[in-house]
């Protein structure tokens, strides 16, 4: 079953906010909010393949010869 605690709502610079009760705090420095209704839908801002991608370091990998073997590609004329 869900976990359901009270908040509160208060006036900030940039409109109106919500605190979030201890033990649901979300993880990241973002969220999405969704509007369903007369709902909201709080969700952690997921990074990107791309973000993800660019944490990444490069692989010094020597990668096999794929052609290798092959016979030379025939010439196609369009």
């Amino acid at each position: 079953m869900n976990e359901i605690k009270k908040s509160e709502l208060f006036i900030s610079d940039n409109g109106q906010a919500v605190r979030v009760p201890a033990g649901f705090e979300l993880p990241g420095t973002e969220v999405i909010v969704t509007k369903d209704g007369d709902r909201l839908i709080i969700e952690p801002k997921r990074q990107s393949l791309r973000e993800f991608l660019d944490t990444l370091e490069p692989l010094d990998i020597e990668w096999p010869d794929v052609d290798e073997g092959l016979l030379p590609p025939d010439d196609i004329n369009l």
